[in-house]
């Protein structure tokens, strides 16, 4: 099943490439896995997945040595200051940071591991209070404040998760906004910014975001199934 779902996943990511004329090779699948056990992963993996997304900092630290090492983790869900310590040197790239108090910290261990870490800012396009991230107008704020105070940084670009909309379309706006804001701040002359990576799109709106520009797509329910929250997940 898993193999079956990424091939049309990623039928669909060239599909919608092909529709704008974009190379399908600008967008990177990441495999949301969280809830998910590591067989189902190594099946994904089996069938060519690479990279892995999870929400909560226990589940990489306890799938992080049962798989093979040549997967990349990235961090997509909310991190707090004092889990940072536990996945610094087992992430490739941290999505979710929102706050200056974050991105010290992860400054703050990497270079304890002698690491530069690279970072997307989540911006809040859509202003929902039930989400994370930053206003549209605190992003440059937030990127000047980082280069100021964090050296083991590297701003990479920019994540947003749009509203859950039964008409896909209707979140276009949102991506559209934060696209505006990747172009605007990614010409920064700066060595710490170098900004490739705009994480917008999930299994809902995957599509629309490469319409709007989306360079990482966060796909999970598409590959792996609708996930069972009532398991018991330890940690965040």
């Amino acid at each position: 099943m898993v193999a079956e779902n990424l091939a049309q996943v990623q039928k669909n990511i060239n599909e919608s490439c092909n529709k704008i004329n974009r190379d399908p090779n600008e967008v990177t699948l990441i495999a949301v896995s969280k809830t998910k056990p590591v067989e189902m992963l190594k099946e994904a993996y089996d069938a060519g997945a690479r990279v892995f997304g999870e929400n909560k900092v226990q589940e990489i630290v306890d799938k992080y040595d049962q798989m093979p090492s040549d997967v990349k983790w990235h961090m997509i869900g909310h991190l707090q200051t004092n889990k940072v310590k536990y996945i610094i040197d087992k992430v490739c790239m941290i999505h979710s940071v929102d706050s200056l108090k974050l991105a010290e910290e992860i400054d703050k261990r990497a270079a304890q591991h002698g690491l530069t870490m690279d970072i997307l800012i989540q911006v809040n396009s859509a202003m929902e209070e039930s989400k994370f991230g930053i206003t549209t107008e605190e992003t440059g704020t937030m990127i000047e404040s980082i280069l100021e105070n964090c050296p083991n940084i590297r701003i990479r670009g920019l994540m947003c998760i749009a509203p859950f909309e039964d008409n896909p379309d209707d979140a276009r706006e949102y991506f559209a906004e934060v696209k505006k804001l990747y172009d605007k701040y990614g010409r920064l002359d700066n060595p710490r910014i170098d900004f490739k990576y705009l994480s917008m799109g999930m299994s809902n709106d995957f599509e629309v975001a490469i319409e709007e520009g989306s360079t990482l797509i966060r796909v999970g329910t598409s590959i792996f199934g609708v996930r069972d929250y009532s398991k018991k997940m330890g940690g965040n």
